[in-house]
C-alpha cells in the first residue's frame, strides 16, 4: 500500500515528559485523515514533528514512499507539506496578499510585485471557494475569513498534503460547514488533508480514516464509516463517555445578577447592546444562545468591567457594580470564564500556578504584609492541577507552554474553585474534548446546586440545551425570548436567533 505520509515509531521527548511514545500515522493518498485525541495527547507535538518544527528522538518520516528528514518548515514546504496551524500566525497591519507572499515575495526588478501577487491569490482562492479578498487588512477580517488566509498560504507555496491542527476551535457553527465544504474541494483537487480534532461530530462527518492517541500512544487507526462516537470516545479517553448531561430540576431563589436596560456599544460606536433586560437567580444555569455578533461578548464585558456601559444598570444580590472596574466586580462575587482565554483568561509568561491563584494572590494567606508566600501559593495550584485534571510537567511550567485545552482548564479550576455568587462562563468547553467536556458540565452543574448563579454563554446548541434550566434567546442586542429547554428544540432556536417568532401554542389563524 503506498502512503503519501508514513510516520513510523516516532518519539518525542520533552524535559520530564515523552509526548509521542512510538506512535504511527500512515496517511492515504486523498483522504482526510483525523488525528484524535484528548487535550495534551500529543496530537499537535506529532504534527510538528512532519512540518520540521520539532526532531523527533527517534523513528523514520516517509513522504510518497521515501525516507526524509524533515529538519525545518521550509523543508517541509519543499516536499508539499502546509500547515495552518491553531492559533494564527499572521500580521495584522499587512493584507491578505501581503501576508501570504512572505518570504516568497515575486520581484519586478527590484521592488515586490504586489499586483501580480494579487491576481494570483485571487485565483487560487476562486478556485477553491475561500471568497477572500485579497487587498483586505487582517486585522479588519473575521477569524474565520484568517484561517481561510491561512489556508491560501500553504496553497500558495504548493502544498498537496495539509496539516489542520484543531481548525474549527474558533469558528462559528456557518464557518464550521464551509470549512468543511473547503476541505473537500481540496480533496477533490488531489490534496490529502490530516485534521486534528477532538470533536466527534466533525470526524463523523468528514473524516475517511481516524487514528487514535491518548496520553502520548498511538492506540489505533480505524475507517470511520465502521466506527460510531461512542466508541472513538473511548478509545480516545479510555474509558466510557456520557454525551448527556445528569442534573436534578433546579430550585432556584434570590435574583443574583440583574440587568435593566443595558446599552453597551461596540468598538464601532453602535449599541451592540440595547436596553438589554435579564435576570440569573441563585440555584439555576441560564444560557445565552445567540449568533455570534447579536451583542453576546459586549454584554459579557460590561457585566465583568472590561467594558464601559453606555446607560442601564447591573447589580449583583442588589448591589450596583455597573462600570466598576474588573476587580471590584470579581470582588462583589463573580467568576470570569472569558471566551479568549489568551487576552483575559491568561499571563502566557507566568507559570500556571501563578495564573490559577490570579484572583486572590494578593489577599491573605498568600501575601502577608505585601510579601507574597509562593510555597503556599504552589500548593494551592498543585492540589487544584490535579483535581481539575491539568496535564502539565509542574505547577512552575510557563501558561503558554500548555495546550489550549489545558489552559483553559486551569482557568476554570481558578474561577470555579473561589464559588462566586454568579460565575459567567463564555465558551467554556471551546477546544475541549468529550471527557474534560463532562468533567466541566459537572461542574457547573455542581456550582447551581451549591445555590450559586451560572449564566453560560456558548455557540453550541447542544450544550446550551443540555446545561442550561433557562434560555435566553439574545437578537441585536436584546433579549428576544426566554424558552424551557425541556420543551424547545434545535430547530425552534435556531429561528428566533435568527431574530423569528415563536408559534405560541393555541394561536388561531
Amino acid at each position: 500500500m503506498e502512503y503519501v505520509i508514513e510516520m513510523n515509531n516516532i518519539r518525542k521527548e520533552f524535559p520530564g515528559i515523552v509526548a509521542n511514545d512510538n506512535v504511527t500515522l500512515q496517511v492515504k493518498q486523498g483522504e482526510i485523515h483525523a488525528l484524535l485525541g484528548e487535550n495534551g495527547a500529543g496530537k499537535s507535538t506529532l504534527m510538528n514533528v512532519l512540518f520540521g518544527l520539532y526532531q523527533p528522538e527517534r523513528g523514520e518520516i516517509k513522504v510518497r514512499g521515501e525516507s526524509v528528514k524533515i529538519t525545518d518548515p521550509n523543508a517541509a514546504n519543499d516536499l508539499g507539506i502546509g500547515m495552518v496551524h491553531q492559533h494564527f500566525m499572521l500580521i495584522d497591519k499587512f493584507t491578505v496578499t501581503e501576508n501570504i507572499i512572505l518570504g516568497l515575495e515575486p520581484k519586478k526588478g527590484a521592488s515586490i510585485d504586489i499586483n501580480t501577487a494579487e491576481k494570483d491569490v485571487a485565483e487560487i482562492s476562486k478556485r477553491y471557494g475561500l471568497r477572500v479578498d485579497p487587498k483586505a487588512k487582517v486585522e479588519n477580517i473575521s477569524v474565520g475569513m484568517q484561517q481561510r488566509v491561512e489556508i491560501l498560504k500553504t496553497l500558495y507555496r504548493g502544498a498537496d498534503i495539509l496539516i489542520f491542527d484543531e481548525p474549527t476551535a474558533v469558528l462559528t457553527p456557518q464557518e464550521i460547514n464551509e470549512l468543511m465544504e473547503i476541505m473537500k474541494k481540496l480533496i477533490n483537487e488531489g490534496k490529502s488533508i490530516i485534521l486534528i480534532t477532538h470533536k466527534l461530530k466533525e470526524i463523523m462527518a468528514s473524516c475517511d480514516r481516524c487514528t487514535v492517541i491518548r496520553r502520548g500512544k498511538g492506540i489505533g487507526t480505524v475507517d470511520v464509516s465502521q466506527t460510531n462516537p461512542n466508541e472513538l470516545a473511548a478509545m480516545m479517553v479510555g474509558r466510557d463517555v456520557s454525551f448527556s448531561v445528569e442534573k436534578e430540576d433546579p430550585s432556584p431563589t434570590d435574583v443574583v445578577l440583574k440587568v435593566d436596560d443595558l446599552v453597551v456599544t461596540n468598538s464601532r460606536n453602535v449599541a451592540s447592546v440595547n436596553k438589554l433586560n435579564l435576570e440569573v437567580r441563585a440555584g439555576e444555569i441560564v444560557g445565552i444562545a445567540g449568533v455570534e455578533g447579536n451583542g453576546q461578548s459586549e454584554l459579557i464585558e460590561a457585566i465583568t468591567g472590561l467594558r464601559k456601559a453606555d446607560s442601564g444598570s447591573i447589580s449583583i444580590s442588589g448591589k450596583e457594580i455597573t462600570n466598576l472596574p474588573p476587580r471590584k466586580v470579581t470582588e462583589s462575587g463573580v467568576g470570569h470564564i472569558p471566551e479568549d482565554r489568551h487576552k483575559y483568561g491568561l499571563v502566557l509568561d507566568f507559570t500556571i500556578g501563578e495564573n490559577i491563584l490570579l484572583q486572590t494572590y494578593y489577599q491573605k494567606p498568600y501575601t502577608k504584609n505585601s510579601v507574597l508566600n509562593y510555597p503556599l501559593m504552589y500548593k494551592k495550584a498543585k492540589q487544584l492541577i490535579e483535581e481539575y485534571d491539568v496535564r502539565t510537567p509542574n505547577e512552575k511550567t510557563l501558561a503558554r507552554s500548555l495546550s489550549g485545552g489545558n489552559q483553559q482548564k486551569a482557568i476554570i479550576a481558578r474561577e470555579v474553585d473561589r464559588s462566586p455568587d454568579l460565575l459567567i462562563a463564555a465558551q467554556p468547553t471551546r477546544g475541549l474534548d468529550v471527557g474534560a467536556i463532562e468533567f466541566i458540565h459537572r461542574k457547573l452543574i455542581e456550582e447551581r446546586d451549591n445555590g450559586k448563579a451560572v449564566l453560560l454563554i456558548s455557540l453550541e446548541l447542544d450544550e446550551v440545551l443540555n446545561v442550561s434550566d433557562r434560555i435566553a434567546v439574545i437578537y441585536e442586542g436584546q433579549i428576544i425570548d426566554i424558552v424551557d429547554p425541556k420543551t424547545t428544540s434545535e430547530q425552534e432556536l435556531g429561528l428566533l436567533m435568527a431574530g423569528g417568532k415563536r408559534e405560541k401554542v393555541g394561536d388561531q389563524g
